[in-house]
């Protein structure tokens, strides 16, 4: 069965749209706001006013010579009225309503200025109701008038707001429903994007403008290509990491026949080197195609353990904490974190405590010895991968330089902070802050 596929218009396609169908609409309602101004009127002591101020001045400055007409004119002229004088008719308002009911007010109050060619117009309707007009007197000449304070009580008021304000909000609604209609794609777009390199791959649905679509499109095949890189890419360093073993595990095995022992612990330690770099590379590169699943985990106890370990190694290694903490996280991720702290700081220091803070929001380990520190300066720059301080260390450091670049990976993975500090007393003190959450 063959669907009809909608046609996709570009975005500049829709935005003009969106704009010619506001404009349409304010032009629609701004018609009917001008025609609805010859339905307005007055109080009808207004228009009586406006009447007998306008017979008076016509008859006034009809009596007088055409060259003493501008200043009676503006004798004339009152806080409410504007008068002028002119030979010719002056410029009608092009775009300025008639005020037909107000025009029939004023004609039942003055008859005679029905032979005058009277006409209103309202002047800048939704502002000011200014109402401007003029008259023909006897000779040709004409009249001109405007009122220089708003007509009082023009029934207009309540109604011009409406109609300016109805379609004004109308047309910020409709508008912003368009707009969030036309922008959709984009927010899940970026939804998207933010979830990439965190172990989720989503495809996004190709909807929205044309150009919004091929973003999509390439957006989702980026995706599967990053997908693909990385299990290749998982699969090559897995198949490294298996040829490389394998022939360290038969030196180490042919090591063991070397009569020269001193030879043969040189030759040890160097594989054991070896060996690990190759570890903290996979871990660090390996990457995984299905990340490791959360646990509960007692954190107490897993702190208290390292602790242990270190100690029947013959190291002086303490835990100061509580007796369980259980944590939802990546059990094999953190341990291998907290691991790679715990032998960093016994390489550098004597003495290693690792405490557990859990009486604030959230739960603080910290690994603190008693070495040589990092440089403050540096503090920042020793988390990024493959840098070694070997100044303010031993060079005899065994890796690449990886250890704190993976800590600080899975840390992240769990939402928490890693930073290092130096202590006041000396060494250092590394620290992973980890956020919130509902323990089930």
């Amino acid at each position: 069965m063959t669907f009809l596929r909608r046609p996709a218009v570009g975005l500049l396609g829709q935005v003009l749209g969106i704009l010619l169908l506001t404009l349409v609409i304010e032009f629609g309602a701004s018609t009917l706001l001008y025609e609805r101004a010859s339905g307005f009127a007055v109080r009808d002591d207004e228009a009586n006013r406006l009447a007998e101020h306008l017979v008076i001045s016509r008859r006034l400055i009809a009596e007088r010579p055409q060259l003493e007409r501008p200043a009676m004119a503006a004798e004339l002229t009152t806080d409410r009225y504007a008068l002028q004088w002119s030979a010719t008719l002056p410029a009608v308002p092009a775009i300025a309503p008639a005020l037909d009911e107000m025009h029939r007010q004023v004609l039942e109050w003055e008859p005679s200025l029905a032979a005058t060619e009277l006409w209103l117009r309202l002047q800048s309707p939704g502002r000011r109701s200014v109402v401007t007009g003029g008259l023909r007197l006897d000779d040709g000449s004409w009249l001109f008038f405007r009122t220089r304070q708003p007509i009082a009580n023009l029934n207009l008021s309540v109604e011009r707001i409406a109609l300016a304000m109805v379609p004004a909000i109308a047309l910020m609604l409709l508008g912003a429903l368009l707009l969030r209609r036309v922008l959709l794609p984009l927010r899940r777009l970026a939804t998207a994007a933010d979830r990439v390199g965190h172990g989720l791959v989503e495809h996004v649905e190709e909807d929205g403008p044309g150009e919004v679509r091929r973003v999509i499109t390439a957006f989702n095949r980026m995706q599967d290509r990053i997908q693909a890189l990385i299990a290749g890419r998982t699969q090559a360093l897995a198949a490294v990491g298996h040829d490389l073993r394998t022939p360290l595990a038969r030196l180490h095995l042919r090591t063991e026949a070397l009569p020269d022992i001193d030879t043969r612990d040189a030759i040890v330690r160097d594989v054991s080197e070896m060996e690990a770099m190759i570890t903290s590379l996979l871990a660090f590169l390996g990457g995984s195609a299905e990340p490791e699943p959360t646990s509960v985990v007692d954190l107490a106890v897993l702190c208290a353990t390292l602790a242990d370990d270190a100690e029947d190694r013959g190291r002086v290694a303490h835990y100061d904490g509580p007796d369980h903490c259980e944590w939802r996280l990546r059990r094999v991720g953190f341990k291998r974190a907290l691991v790679n702290l715990v032998e960093n700081a016994l390489h550098y220091g004597d003495t290693v405590t690792i405490r557990l803070v859990t009486d604030r929001p959230g739960a603080v380990i910290r690994i603190e010895d008693d070495g040589p520190g990092i440089p403050d300066d540096e503090l920042e720059h020793v988390l990024e991968p493959f840098v070694r301080l070997d100044p303010a260390r031993s060079r005899d450091t065994v890796g690449f330089g990886l250890g704190l670049s993976i800590v600080q990976l899975a840390v992240a993975e769990e939402g928490g902070r890693l930073t290092l500090a130096n202590r006041t007393g000396g060494g250092l003190c590394a620290e992973i802050a980890l956020p919130p959450q509902e323990t089930k």
